[in-house]
C-alpha cells in the first residue's frame, strides 16, 4: 500500500508540502486530557487573539479553495473549522486519544491533519481530481459521489475518503478507539510550509509516542513524485 499526490495536484499546487505518518499500536483507552490541554495552551499563546482568517496558513488554503471554484467562507479547510470552533468554545470535544492529539496539533500549527483507518483503504490512497464516480460515505451515512474534478483522497476501489480536499473526511475510514493502524496526513500551502510541516510532524510524533506501543514512521514531501510506502 502507498500514499501519494497525483502529478496534476503537484502541477497545480507546486507550493504544497506534505507530512505523512504511519502509526500502529495506539492504546485506545489512553488519557490524553492533560497533554491536549497543554497543546491548546500553546495554540492560544501562538494565536494571541488573532482571527484565523489572518493566519498565513489559512489564507493559503482559502486561495486554493477559490482556485478550485469553492467559496472559501462556505467551504473551510479542516484546520480553519477547528480554529473557529476553538475560538468560540475554548475547547474541542474529545473523540479518541489519537484524533484528540491530531486536532490539538492542527490547532497549534493551523494546518489540516487527516487521520485514516488503514484497514478501510483498498490498495493505495491518492490525492487526485475526482472522476465523479467515486463513492463517499458521510459520517451521517447515505453514500454520495463527489463532483467531477473535485479534489479527493481516493483509493484503488474508487472510494473517496475525503471531499473537497481538506474540507471533510469520510465516516467510512474514521478512526475509533478500536482502530490499530492509522495513516496521518498533514498538508500545507503557505510560504513557510516547507519549514513548518517537518516541525509539525516532529511534534506529532513526540505526542503519539506517549500512546503507542510502536514508533511511528514518517516522511515529508515538498516536491512532485513523493510517495509513502506503508
Amino acid at each position: 500500500m502507498f500514499f501519494r499526490h497525483h502529478g496534476e495536484i503537484w502541477k497545480d499546487f507546486p507550493q504544497l508540502s506534505v507530512g505523512v505518518l504511519h502509526v500502529q499500536g495506539i492504546q485506545g483507552a489512553s488519557d490524553v486530557t492533560d497533554r491536549v490541554r497543554s497543546i491548546w495552551d500553546s495554540a492560544t499563546r501562538r494565536l494571541d487573539g488573532k482571527p484565523e482568517g489572518e493566519l498565513a496558513e489559512i489564507q493559503a488554503w482559502r486561495r486554493a479553495f477559490a482556485t478550485m471554484g469553492l467559496k472559501p467562507t462556505q467551504y473551510r479547510c479542516a484546520s480553519e473549522s477547528l480554529l473557529r470552533r476553538f475560538r468560540k468554545d475554548g475547547s474541542i470535544p474529545p473523540l479518541n486519544p489519537l484524533v484528540d492529539i491530531c486536532n490539538a496539533v492542527s490547532l497549534l500549527f493551523a494546518i489540516p491533519i487527516a487521520v485514516f483507518d488503514v484497514t478501510k483503504i483498498t490498495g493505495f490512497l491518492e490525492v487526485r481530481y475526482a472522476a465523479g464516480s467515486e463513492i463517499y460515505t458521510p459520517f451521517g451515512g447515505g453514500d454520495e459521489s463527489p463532483e467531477k474534478e473535485e479534489v479527493v483522497f481516493a483509493d484503488e476501489s474508487g472510494r473517496a475518503h475525503s471531499r473537497r480536499w481538506t474540507y471533510r473526511q469520510s465516516g467510512y475510514s474514521a478512526v475509533f478507539d478500536s482502530t490499530r493502524e492509522e495513516l496521518i496526513v498533514c498538508e500545507a500551502l503557505h510560504e513557510t510550509a516547507r519549514i513548518d510541516v517537518p516541525r509539525l510532524v516532529d511534534t506529532l510524533k513526540s505526542h503519539v509516542a506517549s500512546i503507542s506501543s510502536e514508533p511511528a514512521r514518517s516522511e515529508v514531501f515538498s516536491v512532485p513524485g513523493g510517495e509513502f510506502q506503508l
